[in-house]
Parts: structure tokens; C-alpha cells; sequence
């Protein structure tokens, strides 16, 4: 029997709203859903831990990729299915699933879809779904305000990314599996958990959330113009032709700064620090996806 919970940011928005979700799920047999509702994505996560001690196994998450990386750190490791409900300014997670943007659509996808576990990785110990970050996407997604994203939608990150091009680097230490991948100055180091990452763009064509592997990459550019050079590698596919680029793979991730670096996770901010210890988990987390896409082609859904 499934019992259904929605655990919602109700600040977001979707569709006719909150409202129309309860008459949705009321037609398709879920009159009284628990319903928990939260005014800041970082109050989810208890809130989804107390769906699931009521005996919730299929969890609606209405909001953004912040919210749902937040029910995903809660959810990850039990039985519980998560449902998402694009309701965010990205929904990068939801994109690279195939998950549709329209409510109706999205929640039958939650009751009558296919199950497919994912990966996730850690940093410190927290869970995220898509993408984990320190210094250049971390300050872009930090300096997007609420009332930004929501006057000018995705733009938001290209106005605040393009102001932090001239921010100085920070010296790094890298190490993947054990073994250096790089020293020096970085301006950016990347983490991701499937192929469209940083505002939707392509960074990692070989991703797949379901093969064990984080994919890594850093960023050396130190001034406007070879960032102009690394970005557009990375807009016609090909950021390991970068000078300024370096991609590699693996499943334990450990980053040193020489000084704290602003952090994220899934988009959202996280207070800066001077370690990263990140981790791949394989096969943490159950998502609702569209039953057309097969198990082997999680990653390929456009």
C-alpha cells in the first residue's frame, strides 16, 4: 500500500500552485496526502524524516533543486521514493530525468511512473543528487537572490556568475582515489553527479547517475578573458580541450584550500570551508521517473 507525503517550499511555485497539487492527487485517489509545508528548503529535511516515521514511502518534493537535495540527505539509504515536483528555477535534477515541468504530468509520473535508484555523493557527509561545488559556481549561485530568480528566472545566474569572473583564485590541493590530481591555484572546483550541472549547460557528457563515479572538474582561469576561453570549451562540449579545464573521475574526492571557499550543493549555499571530502554512494536514493526511460538511459533524456 503506498501512503503518500508532501513535503513542499512554499515559496515555490508550480502550475496553479499548491492548491491545484491537492485536487490532483485527490482525483487519483490521495485526498488526505500528509502535508508538511516549510517556509526555507533547510526545514525539509525534518519534515521528511517525519513522513517517513508516519509510514510515508512515496514523498512528493515540490521546489526547487535545494529542496529536493535536502529531502535526498534525509531520504537517502531508506525505502522511501521520492517524487519531484519541478517547482524551482533550474530543476536540474528534474531535467536530467526527464521529469516534465507540468504538475499534472509530474505527479503521475510520482504515482504511476517507473522507480529508478540513483547514486548520490556526499561533501561532509551531506547528500546531494546533482552537483557539489567550491569558489566560482558556489559565489554565482550565492549572489542569485530569491527576488532575482524569481523576476528573471535562470538569467539570475549569468548576471552574478559574470561578476564574479575577476574574483582571485585560491591555492588547492586535489586529490581523487588516493592519488594528486592537482596543486596550484583554482577558481572553481565541480563535482558532478550527472551531465547537466552548472545552469543547465553540458559539463560532463560521460555522467550517469547510476555508475558509482563522480565526475571532477577544476577550473584555473584567473581573469575574464580565459574564463571567456573556458566557457566556451564547455558550451560546444568539449572542456578537456581547455587549458584552463581539467576532468577526471572517481569515487572518493577529497579537496584542501589554503583559505575557507564558499561551497554548494545541488544550488544551494553552504558556509565556505578549507575541506571537501567527498564521496560517491551508489544506489542511495529510489526517484519517480517517466516509464518510457529505460533503466540504462537514466542520463539521456532530453
Amino acid at each position: 500500500m503506498t501512503t503518500v507525503a508532501v513535503v513542499a517550499h512554499a515559496r515555490k511555485s508550480l502550475g496553479g500552485g499548491l492548491p491545484e497539487l491537492r485536487e490532483v492527487l485527490a482525483r487519483e485517489g490521495h485526498a488526505e496526502p500528509l502535508w508538511y509545508e516549510v517556509a526555507k528548503s533547510r526545514k525539509a529535511p525534518k519534515r521528511a524524516r517525519k513522513a517517513m516515521a508516519e509510514g510515508a514511502n512515496l514523498i512528493f518534493v515540490w521546489g526547487g533543486d535545494g529542496m529536493v537535495q535536502r529531502c535526498v540527505d534525509a531520504v537517502a539509504g531508506t525505502k522511501a521514493v521520492i517524487a519531484i515536483l519541478p517547482a524551482g528555477t533550474a530543476n536540474l535534477l528534474a531535467a536530467n530525468l526527464g521529469i516534465p515541468a507540468d504538475l499534472g504530468a509530474a505527479v503521475r509520473v510520482g504515482l504511476h511512473g517507473g522507480r529508478r535508484t540513483i547514486d548520490t555523493g556526499t561533501v561532509n557527509g551531506e547528500h546531494f543528487a546533482v552537483m557539489a561545488g567550491a569558489g566560482f559556481d558556489a559565489r554565482m549561485i550565492a549572489g542569485a537572490s530569491r527576488r532575482m530568480k524569481k523576476h528573471i528566472g535562470p538569467l539570475a545566474y549569468l548576471y552574478t556568475g559574470a561578476r564574479s569572473l575577476t574574483v582571485r583564485r585560491t591555492r588547492a590541493v586535489v586529490d581523487v582515489d588516493g592519488r594528486r590530481l592537482f596543486s596550484g591555484p583554482l577558481s572553481c572546483v565541480l563535482v558532478g553527479n550527472v551531465s547537466r550541472v552548472l545552469g543547465g549547460i553540458e559539463v560532463f557528457s560521460d555522467a550517469r547517475p547510476d555508475d558509482g563515479i563522480l565526475e571532477v572538474g577544476l577550473v584555473t582561469a584567473k581573469n575574464p578573458a580565459e574564463w571567456v576561453r573556458a566557457l566556451g570549451r564547455l558550451a560546444i562540449g568539449s572542456p578537456a580541450k581547455s587549458p584552463f579545464i581539467r576532468i577526471a573521475r572517481g569515487r572518493r574526492i577529497t579537496v584542501r584550500f589554503r583559505h575557507a571557499m564558499p561551497c554548494e550543493l545541488d544550488g544551494g549555499a553552504r558556509e565556505p570551508t578549507a575541506k571537501m571530502r567527498i564521496k560517491a554512494r551508489p544506489a542511495s536514493v529510489t526517484i519517480c521517473v517517466p516509464a518510457a526511460v529505460p533503466a540504462g538511459d537514466l542520463n539521456h533524456v532530453r
